[in-house]
């Protein structure tokens, strides 16, 4: 099995990890369902999805510089 590493500020650590604790998950178990769900969905969604990411991630990286 691979592993992979990312970046995330704290501020999105904490949510994370409150929306984890709040389904009775680990933070690592829920991105895996939500990965999985991503990648299992029809690929218009997974497509807004990324989308959707990716213009966060954006703006985010806007406000750092």
């Amino acid at each position: 099995m691979a592993s992979i590493t990312i970046e995330i500020q704290d501020e999105q650590l904490q949510k994370l990890q409150e929306l984890a604790s709040s389904q009775g998950l680990s933070p690592e178990k829920l991105l895996k369902t939500s990965l999985n769900t991503l990648l299992n969905s029809p690929e218009t969604k997974m497509t807004r999805a990324m989308d959707y990411v990716l213009e966060k991630s954006a703006e985010l990286y806007r406000r750092l510089e």
